[in-house]
């Protein structure tokens, strides 16, 4: 081997060890300052810790807000459906007025056409009546009324109301009305001897009492 080859190795392995010199340095300072030191760890923790309570405390005023907000739609919806409530009645009330009137005003009919079909019934004309064809009008009238009382009563049956019985009870002040009083020994005192006006429930009330006629003994 010349010297000039040796020149070179030495000079090569000369710059090898400068290099592993310098490498050591080099990752103590990289690691000095990756690494913080323990006055800004702990500020740092300092610092989260505050940030932690800032937001939770952030936290708990949003949830005290709607909880707020809660409390104030379920009073809201409680008035509303108390206020929905108190409406629905009031319109079934007034149905049922309207209804009721509606009813009174039928049963007033159908008086009128009981009696003309019980005088049409009770009718007996004379001779020249009979001759001039009087006897078969007022039958055909009573029979007219018959058919007309027959759809009155089918609608009031739709509608729930049917006829109060009293005679032969005992008087009822709460369903029946005196009109007037009789004595009849053969009969118990506080029936009710006959009926001037038919009283009627609709679906178990009273919507118009009956007019009656009381035996009274004493």
């Amino acid at each position: 081997m010349d010297s000039g080859t040796k020149e070179q190795l030495v000079e090569r392995f000369r710059a090898y060890l400068d290099t592993r010199d310098t490498q050591p340095a080099e990752t103590a300072e990289r690691e000095e300052t990756d690494s913080p030191d323990l006055y800004t760890l702990l500020a740092e923790q300092a610092a989260l810790k505050n940030e932690v309570k800032l937001e939770s405390r952030q936290i708990k005023v949003a949830l005290d807000q709607f909880r707020d907000l809660f409390d104030t739609l379920r009073q809201t919806n409680t008035r509303l459906g108390e206020e929905l409530e108190r409406q629905q009645q009031e319109t079934q009330r007034q149905q049922r007025e309207t209804e009721r009137d509606l009813l009174l005003e039928l049963l007033e009919l159908r008086d009128r056409l009981q009696a003309g079909r019980d005088q049409a019934r009770r009718y007996r004309p004379g001779f020249l009546a009979r001759r001039g064809g009087a006897g078969t009008f007022v039958a055909g009238m009573a029979d007219g009324s018959a058919m007309n009382l027959a759809r009155l009563d089918d609608i009031l049956i739709r509608r729930g109301v049917s006829p109060l019985s009293s005679v032969g009870h005992p008087f009822d002040p709460h369903t029946m009305h005196a009109s007037d009083v009789v004595r009849e020994a053969g009969q118990e005192e506080g029936e009710v001897v006959s009926e001037l006006r038919t009283g009627y429930l609709q679906h178990d009330h009273l919507l118009r009492s009956a007019e009656v006629i009381v035996n009274r003994l004493k």
